[in-house]
């Protein structure tokens, strides 16, 4: 007998998450759908770059990994999977892919490519602030590396019902990813503004893999998480009328409960009761989130309205170096000694008359993420590790950041050790709005 709910498991929440729950997922969950939600906002920029180096490259560099621990489970089990690994290069992934399943055994497995989103060559940026600043697009010339447009579920539910068993997409909207295998399975249209509201609610709570399900949430002694070290990652029971229960597997660790259920829900959500998607404004506000048993929580009330006309894009650019420098001081006197230390570096930058645009100096362990005055009625530790880091458009005023630092092995304050320096390029995101018009995503259908 046919069950009138669709399984959805979300195996990863970025790119670098572990492997193995997902592989668990695979394997014992019972899926109809895994979604490997792997596409952080630097990470496509990173990946944009990679493929300027080359042009075969510029997806997720995790992907055949995850693939070849997985593809052949998920055929076995019938489960459809889905992810936006493809990144900046969404078609050398499904190439990727498809040879991938070939070494596998798995030969005539399908696979869906979602293009489109790489909106480029397409915007002017005489047209565009960015969002965050104001700062006019075109004040960055040359600097923009990427610019990637967050597509909503359509393309992917079209991939879905020509047959895809793999569907991988570059920049789509996180929920977007699981709402596609709601609308898939339920047959929801693009403008049941209700159904889409709910489903981007569910999919919202999946987004993050292992967040919602324990993931973190530990505080030991105000909150616990049994079992960490085997985390589990969410599954979603949802219905035809976008209700869900949140649950993971029960031999797994981590914990789902009302409580990390609602932690999820509010994570980067400015008004809740209009949480702006390229499917469907969503409105958070009337859910109603009950415990069902051990570990499954049950969502519902979530709703929707229209979609807007925009769709965000967001916008890799290069911003300067940032030059830093680290060393620790230890016993009595140690802060002291650390600050003195921080000091003798920015008057020693200061009189070099480099051309730095921000400086930070931080004591790791002592003020680094509380500041100073908070750190002040705190009692002295027995160690802290100065950070000296400056940020400057000049990559060799960036090296002598570190190089000063490490003078302070010999000309600085008594005691220092364990000194390190770096400069590293900065990749900086913001974010514009584009006419919806502007963007036509793809669809090719690729096979093993």
């Amino acid at each position: 007998m046919a069950k009138d709910f669709v399984t959805i498991g979300e195996g990863a929440g970025y790119s670098g998450a572990w492997l193995e729950p997902a592989v668990a997922l695979a394997k014992s969950g019972a899926l109809d759908y895994l979604s490997l939600e792997c596409l952080a906002e630097r990470t496509i920029a990173l990946c944009q770059l990679s493929r300027r180096n080359d042009p075969h490259g510029g997806y997720d560099p995790n992907l055949k990994r995850r693939l070849a621990a997985m593809l052949g489970t998920c055929r076995q089990n019938g489960t459809k999977l889905i992810t936006n690994m493809g990144a900046a290069n969404p078609m050398a992934a499904g190439q990727l892919a498809a040879g991938v399943a070939r070494d596998l055994g798995l030969a005539g497995t399908r696979i869906g490519v979602i293009s489109g989103d790489d909106v480029l060559s397409t915007i002017n940026p005489a047209e565009h602030c960015l969002i965050e600043n104001g700062r006019p697009l075109s004040s960055l010339k040359d600097k923009i590396v990427s610019a990637n447009a967050y597509l909503g579920a359509q393309p992917l539910v079209e991939a879905l019902a020509a047959g895809a068993e793999v569907v991988i997409s570059g920049r789509v909207a996180d929920p977007s990813l699981h709402l596609a295998a709601m609308r898939h399975r339920f047959g929801w249209a693009e403008d049941d503004w209700e159904a889409l509201g709910a489903g981007i609610a569910v999919g919202h709570l999946l987004e993050c893999g292992p967040q919602v399900s324990g993931g973190y949430f530990a505080d030991p002694g105000f909150k616990n998480t049994p079992a960490p070290e085997r985390i589990g990652c969410p599954i979603a029971e949802v219905w035809p009328d976008g209700s869900a229960i949140i649950t993971k597997l029960p031999e797994s660790g981590g914990l789902v409960s009302r409580a990390t259920c609602i932690e999820q829900l509010l994570y980067e959500v400015h008004d809740p009761a209009r949480y702006i998607t390229p499917d469907v404004v969503a409105d958070f506000s009337r859910i109603e989130m009950k415990e069902d048993g051990p570990n499954r929580v049950r969502v519902s009330g979530a709703s929707g309205r229209p979609a807007t006309d925009q769709l965000k894009v967001s916008v890799g650019y290069l911003d300067g170096y940032i030059g830093e420098g680290q060393i620790s001081y230890a016993g009595e006197g140690c802060v002291k000694r650390a600050r003195l230390a921080g000091e003798t570096i920015r008057r020693r930058l200061a009189a070099a008359g480099l051309p730095l645009q921000e400086v930070k100096i931080e004591l790791i362990g002592f003020d680094a993420l509380m500041g100073r005055r908070l750190s002040a009625s705190r009692p002295e530790p027995a160690e802290v590790r100065l950070r000296f880091a400056a940020r400057t458009e000049d990559r060799e005023a960036a090296e002598a950041v570190g190089r000063e630092v490490e003078g302070l092995w010999i000309a600085g304050p008594y005691g220092g050790g364990g000194a390190t320096r770096y400069v590293r390029e900065v990749l900086a995101i913001g974010s514009i709005l584009i006419p919806k018009s502007l963007v036509r995503p793809t669809v090719e259908m690729l096979e093993a």
